[in-house]
């Protein structure tokens, strides 16, 4: 199943009425591979329809996150961002508490330490995610890029 299929599925579900509207903001959002506020999404979707209005972006992305196709993010910089998490891998995140700069990390080896640590505490795991803030290289050398 793909995810705007997931998307009618549960929106369906809900005893919700299938709209274009809500469908052209799934099909924006899932053309972005950007983390993006809803007011960012938003801003997209009105470039190629100025008929949508902002309360209709949000109430499509809670609808997203709701069916499991997208995830929020906190980078600590007071914005809350969605990310796509349906048919994605799994990863993890390094954030620059200065210029706001992240990377998407993934690593075998601190996944099978998370698992062992879930079973090492008798949890069930539901979910998991590891955001690291601190300096990019660019602002902890003062601004001035490395090797440069």
């Amino acid at each position: 199943m793909d995810a705007k299929e997931k998307f009618s599925q549960y929106v369906a579900e809900q005893g919700l009425r299938h709209t274009e509207q809500r469908d052209k903001v799934l099909e924006v959002f899932l053309n972005t591979e950007k983390h993006v506020t809803v007011q960012e999404l938003y801003e997209l979707v009105r470039k190629e329809n100025k008929s949508i209005g902002y309360a209709t972006v949000a109430r499509t992305v809670k609808l997203m996150w709701e069916s499991g196709l997208c995830r929020p993010v906190d980078f600590g910089d007071g914005a809350l961002r969605y990310e796509h998490k349906y048919n994605h891998e799994h990863h993890d995140h390094l954030i620059c508490t200065r210029c706001g700069k992240f990377e998407e990390i993934y690593s075998p080896e601190l996944e099978k330490i998370q698992g062992e640590l879930v079973k090492q505490y008798g949890y069930t795991q539901q979910s998991h995610k590891l955001d690291i803030f601190g300096l990019c290289p660019e602002c902890a050398n003062g601004g001035v890029r490395e090797g440069a």
